[in-house]
């Protein structure tokens, strides 16, 4: 990764002191969060996230495979991460950085350990044949918080997608295409979204850093809820020591955050749902 050129002082005082008085570079306040905006592709399961200028294109896609030994009634979940100068110039080609290892890892932990996606509903015929996805992300634009836009984007593809209907009869498994009989969607336990703030000393914590925001920060704070409440995953960057207390106002923060962000995703889907047609023979 090529190294980054630190900005000059005098922006990072300027950034401090709108800071202090509770205003940021772009106009938003502290705990403010970019325009959240659904492309869709023409093919189920290709959607393009943008938040703010920070752009991330997620795409799914099912093979059919063998299980493993151990687990015969479960398939597989496979999450793919490609960044390049494409989103920045920071990035190189064929080298995996610290932000794209760190993303996967942390939407790994998000949506697959978390049992977001019901593996064992994509088991065809136990033992022998299971649904593998493969969702691959593709990083269009860095202009800060890759991680959130790329937890969006995921999964909204993962819900966008419909996997082939499929009739099992004895040991045959007989793959309907999309014109004989509808498509199926994926069996989603719930929708895990990634929430960061940026930290700074002696100053309250703010919502979707920019990539300046993010360069100059003491720390970060990612974490991962669901619209239930429930806190799937924190991951704290930076050495910034945080009180339980701060972490608990940010989590309280996340909690409606969280709903807001499912709520216009949902909005999307519906909407894009319903300018399908969906023909079958």
């Amino acid at each position: 990764m090529v190294r980054e050129i630190e900005p000059p002082s005098i922006q990072k005082e300027f950034l401090l002191a709108a800071l202090a008085e509770g205003k940021r570079l772009d106009g938003r306040i502290p705990l403010e969060q970019r325009k959240i905006e659904f492309i869709f592709g023409e093919e189920l399961g290709n959607v393009e996230c943008r938040l703010g200028k920070t752009a991330v294109l997620a795409q799914v896609s099912a093979s059919i495979v063998k299980p493993r030994e151990d687990r015969p009634y479960e398939g597989f979940l496979m999450i793919n991460s490609e960044i390049g100068p494409m989103a920045s110039s920071v990035y190189e080609n064929g080298r995996s950085s610290e932000s794209e290892i760190l993303i996967t890892r942390l939407l790994e932990k998000s949506i697959r350990r978390t049992e977001a996606i019901d593996r064992e509903a994509l088991c065809i015929l136990a033992g022998e044949k299971v649904w593998q996805l493969r969702l691959t992300l593709h990083f269009l634009s860095d202009s800060g918080n890759l991680l959130d836009c790329a937890s969006l984007a995921s999964i909204a593809a993962l819900k966008h997608f419909r996997k082939s209907d499929i009739e099992v009869i004895g040991d045959e498994v007989i793959i309907h295409s999309p014109e004989e009989r509808a498509p199926v969607p994926l069996a989603i336990h719930h929708t895990p979204l990634c929430l960061t703030f940026a930290y700074f000393e002696n100053l309250s914590p703010i919502l979707d850093p920019t990539h300046l925001e993010s360069t100059l920060c003491s720390g970060t704070l990612t974490v991962t809820m669901n619209a239930q409440r429930e806190i799937c995953v924190l991951s704290k960057a930076g050495g910034t020591p945080l009180a339980a207390e701060e972490i608990m106002n940010v989590v309280k923060v996340g909690v409606d955050r969280v709903r807001e962000m499912v709520k216009i995703m949902d909005d999307a889907l519906e909407k894009d749902r319903d300018s399908r047609v969906v023909e079958v023979r």
